[in-house]
């Protein structure tokens, strides 16, 4: 297999916000990326009530989505795609803080480490207030 050069590389990694967002799932949801860096990463997911269960508190599955996403993206954002290009979840451990009432979602998510296929992802989400509403660490596998 030859080599991806570095030009390569940064192609792959620019590319990867426009596909993930093209997905037919995420695609539903109205996430803007406000931060695309390496291993640095934020999201916004504009407030709908249809993603609340009574109008106003936000679905933990919703929440559970971008944090995942976020999550998602600060691992390929400073991927060696010379390392292969399969990706999942591999585990995410999610901790609700506060509920998050008829406010935008502002996830940031930091690759903290990265090893030969796993990379170890630290995220917070946060209301319109900067109020900490959900803790999570994720691990993530390309290979």
């Amino acid at each position: 297999m030859t080599a991806i050069s570095n030009e390569e590389n940064e192609s792959f990694r620019n590319s990867v916000p426009e596909f993930m967002m093209k997905t037919p799932y995420l695609s539903t949801f109205p996430l803007e990326i406000t931060k695309y860096e390496n291993d640095d990463i934020e999201l916004r997911l504009k407030f709908r009530e249809n993603f609340t269960n009574d109008g106003t508190v936000y679905h933990g599955g919703v929440i559970a989505t971008v944090v995942d996403t976020a999550g998602a993206l600060a691992a390929w954002s400073n991927h060696d795609f010379n390392k292969g290009a399969k990706a999942s979840t591999v585990s995410i451990a999610l901790q609700y803080i506060a509920a998050a009432k008829k406010s935008d979602l502002i996830v940031k998510a930091f690759a903290k480490k990265r090893g030969k296929e796993l990379i170890f992802v630290e995220i917070d989400a946060y209301d319109e207030n900067s109020n900490l509403v959900a803790h999570a660490l994720q691990t993530y596998r390309i290979a």
